[in-house]
């Protein structure tokens, strides 16, 4: 897989409209996507994947993915299912509500290179950051 950085995190406005408008009080995804925005771009996994190859997906997207997972417990099936089907996962993501996802081996795929060096470290404790409550305890 090669790196093809995918443009801005710039949630489409029909995203919005159709997510803000079924979930009016948010999901937790909504949440982490908030508390997520920022946490990287595709430019800061540029050392991971080659330039050349098959395009690939946009790693930034597919960090907030396994996040995503993890949070709510599941499988990689499951997680790729969400992408393809839930609304506040599309609006977490940033994705236009026709996208049709991804196979669910990309996750594997792309969990691969954060074996090497300290990646596997600092990905998580950034994440952690970002994503905890505002309120104490």
């Amino acid at each position: 897989m090669s790196l093809q950085p995918h443009p801005g995190a710039e949630i489409p406005p029909l995203t919005v409209r159709v997510a803000r408008a079924s979930n009016p009080h948010g999901t937790s995804a909504m949440w982490i996507r908030d508390r997520l925005d920022g946490l990287g771009t595709d430019e800061d996994f540029t050392g991971w994947y080659p330039r050349d190859g098959r395009p690939g997906l946009s790693p930034a997207q597919l960090a907030t993915v396994c996040v995503l997972q993890n949070v709510m417990n599941l499988s990689e099936r499951a997680a790729a299912e969400a992408v393809r089907c839930r609304i506040h996962f599309k609006c977490a993501l940033g994705l236009e509500l026709e996208d049709l996802g991804f196979h669910h081996s990309v996750l594997s795929d792309f969990r691969d290179p954060l074996a090497e060096g300290d990646r596997a470290d600092r990905l998580p404790g950034l994440t952690l950051t970002r994503i905890r409550p505002p309120w104490p305890g």
